[in-house]
């Protein structure tokens, strides 16, 4: 087994006495005082979070336009200098490769996209592969990466760097300087929350993250683990690449339409996604709670009353915020109407449950 990754915040993590794990191959904190209390700051105060294990991959030359607009479902072109879009990489069987976030940082010429840890290889790979002329290259090894999440997250920003955070719109960016090095601001998140992630060169990356605790204080201001940015999400029903997205599964059946844009362009994969919606889509991803006692987890079957499976778990918690258990499931399109009711199988025992609206929580 090769050696575990570290992020240029590793030693700031154990400095706080995180509790570390393995994740994707990187040595990353899953908790620091307890998944709850981190998970309630967010949606009360401010976290933050070290996502330095994400990748980067930077676009640029006369190409990159075209080259992002046939590897991406969402309409690249549409992106002006500082706007970045939530867009999905598909294959060319009406999978995913992975989902992704497109940065524009000048128009026609440079973008930055930001892929999930798990699949940086993967996904380099596989744009190079389907390259159409474009400069493609792996800057993942020079940035850090930090998420500033929750409703004082913008005020604490502003107070660090100084660049009008908190007067952003979402999904735009701006380029400046922390001591000397090139840091990205950018309007985007994973927790529903307000805030942004930044990206920053690795060797600035520690002093930025003290500077964010230091002044933050008065903010309440804590470091979250990858278990509070799991719950997180999940009370958003926001997808995650291996549960509820991967390489066979048809983006449409995971709600993700909204991203696909097959009357505008062209892109990978497009006849068989769209054949594959046009046929029916046997099941749709959903959000759903217990009516019984049960916590459902990753990989549990459903069932309907005659005891027929139906579908399987992809993500379950008990949510901090309702303080009750949550999932998201991928069930028979036939079941997946808002009050329907199944069972999950938990261990053996036929518990029940409903189809609920998402997001669980209101924003």
């Amino acid at each position: 087994m090769s050696e575990q990754k570290k992020t240029p915040l590793c030693d700031e993590h154990i400095k706080l006495g995180a509790r570390m794990v393995d994740f994707a191959g990187w040595y990353m904190p899953v908790q620091y005082i307890g998944l709850r209390e981190e998970h309630n700051n967010v949606r009360n105060n401010v976290g933050l979070f070290d996502v330095s294990h994400m990748g980067e991959i930077r676009f640029k030359g006369p190409k990159a336009l075209a080259t992002l607009e046939w590897l991406t479902t969402n309409e690249v072109t549409k992106l002006n200098d500082g706007e970045a879009q939530y867009s999905l990489l598909p294959n060319d069987k009406g999978g995913l490769v992975d989902d992704i976030i497109v940065y524009c940082v000048k128009k026609d010429a440079d973008y930055m996209v930001c892929v999930n840890a798990s699949n940086k290889d993967k996904d380099f790979a596989w744009m190079t592969l389907n390259n159409k002329g474009a400069s493609i290259i792996d800057e993942s090894s020079e940035w850090a990466q930090i998420a500033v999440q929750g409703p004082k997250a913008l005020t604490l920003v502003d107070r660090v760097l100084a660049n009008n955070a908190s007067s952003m719109k979402s999904f735009t960016f701006v380029i400046g300087k922390f001591k000397g090095a090139t840091v990205v601001t950018a309007t985007t998140g994973y927790t529903g929350e307000k805030g942004c992630e930044i990206f920053i060169k690795t060797a600035e990356a520690p002093a930025l993250w003290q500077a964010l605790l230091e002044q933050g204080k008065d903010l309440g201001v804590q470091a979250i683990g990858l278990g509070a940015r799991d719950t997180l999400r999940t009370e958003m029903k926001y997808s995650l690449y291996g549960h509820e997205i991967d390489d066979v599964k048809n983006p449409y059946a995971a709600g993700l339409g909204w991203v696909i844009k097959p009357s505008n362009k062209d892109f990978m994969g497009k006849k068989q996604i769209l054949a594959d919606k046009e046929k029916g889509l046997n099941q749709l991803l959903v959000g759903f709670k217990m009516l019984d006692k049960g916590i459902p987890r990753q990989g549990y079957e459903l069932f309907d009353k005659n005891d027929q499976n139906i579908g399987k778990v992809t993500s379950g918690t008990v949510s901090p915020t309702l303080d009750e258990p949550i999932g998201i499931a991928y069930i028979a399109t036939q079941h997946a109407t808002e009050g329907s009711e199944f069972f999950v199988d938990i261990r053996g025992r036929k518990v029940k449950a409903k189809v609920c609206k998402t997001p669980f929580i209101q924003k």
